[in-house]
């Protein structure tokens, strides 16, 4: 598949990033020509996602792995700094990859690692957790680099044509990147001046990761670097409704199958995405108040004669943050 391709297929079911999926669909289509060059070609390009929690690190990772037909496995790496044997908790997560590849070891060895919250590996706060942190980052190298994993069962996975994503919220990041020295005039025509400066001032560079806590070997094999945006009400609104398996689809269905039919207008999803912004914890808390609103309906659905009908209303229109407006 082309890089656009890739691209029209996440947003499908991802709404907004759209530079971080750009970066994604690149770093795929590259990630498998270099498999195709059969080792000839330069170092894998494995990717770091950097967001706010909350704003789709995960799903988009789980949806490119869908995109690609490819086995696809995912792990925390504050559990990783919390074995007892972190060399052991990555060969499960090896054997988990080939367990979704049915078995087929070079499936397997083309798939894709998800690894969230990597920035909790840096900086720790108490030095034992620092010091458990780097041992993962060095556990991580070799199999990111690529080698050959042997499993229970006399069955090896090579790890050379993986595809590693590692994501984290990465807070305190951004004071890094201002200490930068900023870039002013750059010789081109005006309409360019203000996009190419901004882009250069906010690139996150190898050294802001070393200052963050990562060490410079684990940085190297992340070379790809992409970032999340934080969402905004409107995105909240547009992610209930838009994506094929939104959260509004998902209960229709569920509705349809129970003979009823489900309809919210659209302040009511304007109110959740409200609430959403003061949970503070981005598009995660979605589902909940969904779920919240609906509880009580789907308690007598059940009991309700065929053909009802459920519809959601607001008497309340939703405060107006672009202009200043006053919560309601």
């Amino acid at each position: 598949m082309k890089p656009r391709q890739i691209k029209a297929f996440l947003d499908r079911y991802v709404i907004g990033q759209d530079d971080a999926k750009k970066t994604l669909a690149v770093a795929v289509y590259t990630h498998r020509h270099k498999l195709a060059l059969a080792g000839s070609g330069p170092n894998k390009s494995n990717v770091l996602l950097i967001g706010p929690t909350g704003t789709g690190k995960t799903l988009l990772c789980q949806t490119l792995a869908r995109c690609l037909a490819t086995p696809f496995v995912s792990a925390d790496a504050t559990a990783l700094s919390q074995a007892r044997f972190v060399g052991d908790e990555l060969e499960a997560l090896i054997q988990r990859l080939l367990e979704q590849a049915g078995g087929d070891a070079e499936r397997a060895g083309r798939g894709i690692v998800f690894i969230d919250e990597i920035d909790k590996l840096a900086n720790p706060d108490a030095p034992e957790r620092a010091s458990a942190g780097r041992s993962v980052q060095h556990a991580l190298l070799k199999i990111m680099e690529g080698s050959l994993i042997r499993l229970p069962g006399g069955v090896s996975v090579d790890t050379r044509g993986i595809l590693f994503i590692c994501g984290g919220a990465f807070v305190g990041l951004e004071a890094i990147i201002a200490s930068h020295t900023s870039y002013g005039f750059i010789g081109t025509a005006d309409s360019d001046d203000g996009r190419i400066i901004e882009r250069l001032n906010s690139r996150i560079k190898p050294t802001d990761l070393f200052n963050f806590g990562l060490i410079p070997e684990f940085t190297g094999r992340l070379p790809v670097i992409a970032r999340l945006a934080p969402l905004g009400r409107e995105d909240f609104v547009r992610i209930m409704q838009v994506p094929e398996d939104s959260l509004y689809r998902q209960f229709q269905a569920i509705f349809r199958e129970l003979g009823s039919e489900l309809v919210i207008d659209p302040p009511v999803f304007a109110q959740i995405a409200e609430l959403a912004l003061e949970y503070k914890v981005g598009a995660r808390s979605l589902r909940g108040i969904f779920e919240e609103l609906l509880t009580p309906v789907l308690y007598d659905l059940p009991d309700a004669p065929a053909g009802s009908r459920v519809h959601f209303h607001s008497l309340f229109s939703p405060p107006d943050r672009t202009s200043g407006g006053q919560d309601g």
